[in-house]
C-alpha cells in the first residue's frame, strides 16, 4: 500500500497493478499508514455442529475486519478505512477539540493581542484621575475602538457633555453636544453583548442611538442600571478614582450639561 494524492493505493506486487484505492474522494494526501488485521471477537471452542450450523453470530465472529489507519499531510486528524461501504458520510467525522499545541498557540496569540490592545486605562480629567479596567476578551471591538482613540489623542480636551445624578457621566464626543464622534473604522460598529451586566455602579459602556450604532461616546454609571442590559455594550469598569466619578456626577448642570466644563485632558493606556 502506498499513499498518494489520489488516495491510498493497494498494489498487487505480483502483477504490479492497483487492485483497490481507499480514500480517493478525500481531500488529503495519506501519510503514516498502518493496518489492524484484527478479529473483533476472540475465537472460542467451535464444535462440529456449531460449524455446520447457519449461525450468523458465529459467522460474524469468524470474519476478520481489517482497519486501515493513516494520517494526512498538514491535517490535524487521522483517518480510518474499512471494507464497509454502507457508511453515512454525514456522521462519519468526530469533531474533537484542537490539538493541545494549536490551542495553546491560539490562546497565546489571543493573550498577546489583548496585551497589545490594552487592559487598563486612566482618564486624566480636570477633576482628577479615573482608573479603568478594560475587558478586551468580551468586547474586543469596543476596547480596540476606545484604546485606539485614546492613544491617538481623539479624546484629549473633550468634555463630559452629559451628567445625570444617580445615573451616569458621559463623554467621548469631540463636538461636546452629544451628536458627534465616530469609530476608528469610520461610522459606527456593532454591539457586543456578553454575560456582563449593569448590576453595579462604575460600569463603563458604549453610548449609542440604538442597536449597532456605537461610535466614540461612552459613559460610566454611578448606580445599578439593569434596564441598560442588552442595549449598551459593557467594555470595562472604573476601579479607582471613584470619588472623582461622584464629584463629576454632582456638578451643577443645565439640561444635563455641566455649567462648568469638566474635561478629559488625556487618557493613558496600559
Amino acid at each position: 500500500m502506498y499513499g498518494s494524492i489520489l488516495g491510498i493505493k493497494c498494489i498487487n506486487t505480483f502483477t504490479n497493478r492497483v487492485v483497490k484505492v481507499f480514500g480517493k474522494d478525500e481531500p488529503f494526501r495519506a501519510l503514516n499508514l498502518a493496518i489492524y488485521q484484527g478479529q473483533p471477537q476472540k475465537k472460542g471452542v467451535v464444535t462440529v455442529s456449531m460449524a455446520a450450523s447457519a449461525n450468523p453470530l458465529l459467522q460474524e465472529a469468524e470474519e476478520r475486519d481489517p482497519i486501515l489507519a493513516c494520517t494526512g499531510f498538514a491535517k490535524v486528524r487521522f483517518y480510518l478505512f474499512t471494507n464497509e461501504i454502507e457508511i453515512s458520510k454525514s456522521t462519519r467525522d468526530i469533531q474533537n477539540e484542537k490539538p493541545r499545541h494549536d490551542r495553546d498557540a491560539a490562546q497565546a496569540a489571543a493573550a498577546e493581542k489583548q496585551a497589545e490592545m490594552g487592559t487598563s486605562a486612566i482618564l486624566h480629567t480636570t477633576m482628577g484621575d479615573i482608573h479603568l479596567r478594560l475587558f478586551p476578551s468580551v468586547a474586543p471591538k469596543a476596547v480596540e475602538n476606545f484604546v485606539t482613540h485614546a492613544r491617538n489623542g481623539y479624546y484629549n480636551n473633550t468634555i463630559f457633555h452629559r451628567v445625570i445624578r444617580k445615573f451616569m457621566i458621559q463623554g467621548g464626543d469631540p463636538l461636546g453636544d452629544g451628536t458627534g464622534g465616530e469609530s476608528i473604522w469610520g461610522g459606527e460598529f456593532e454591539d457586543e453583548f456578553s454575560s456582563l451586566k449593569h448590576d453595579k455602579p462604575y460600569t463603563l459602556s458604549m453610548a449609542n442611538a440604538g442597536p449597532n450604532t456605537n461610535g466614540s461616546q461612552f459613559f460610566i454609571t454611578t448606580e445599578k442600571t439593569p434596564w441598560l442590559d442588552g442595549h449598551h455594550t459593557i467594555f470595562g469598569r472604573a476601579v479607582k478614582g471613584l470619588d472623582v466619578v461622584h464629584r463629576i456626577e454632582n456638578v451643577k448642570t443645565h439640561k444635563e450639561k455641566p455649567e462648568v466644563d469638566v474635561k478629559i485632558v488625556s487618557i493613558s493606556v496600559s
